[in-house]
């Protein structure tokens, strides 16, 4: 039998995926790490566990956005500041 998280768990890691590529330090960097937590956690198999890990990984992907939104905030704020 299936278990019912496993899409969760894809999609999340398929979003991760995507908001790694425009990580600061790379994103092959921020792929292996990915790959790397992802693969460590492949045995788990409470389903308590499992949501509270997706629930982690949601966390992260939030941090990820709002990183990339401070980020593309100042370099609008150095290209329109009078200076």
């Amino acid at each position: 039998m299936a278990n019912p998280l496993r899409s969760e768990v894809f999609q999340l890691y398929r979003n991760l995926l995507y908001l790694g590529r425009e990580y600061p330090k790379g994103g092959d960097y921020f792929r292996d790490r990915l790959r790397t937590a992802f693969a460590k956690n492949k045995s788990v198999q409470d389903p308590e566990k499992i949501k509270e890990m997706i629930a982690r990984g949601e966390y992260v992907a939030r941090e990820l956005e709002a990183l990339y939104y401070l980020r593309k905030y100042r370099a609008m704020k150095q290209r329109y500041e009078d200076t």
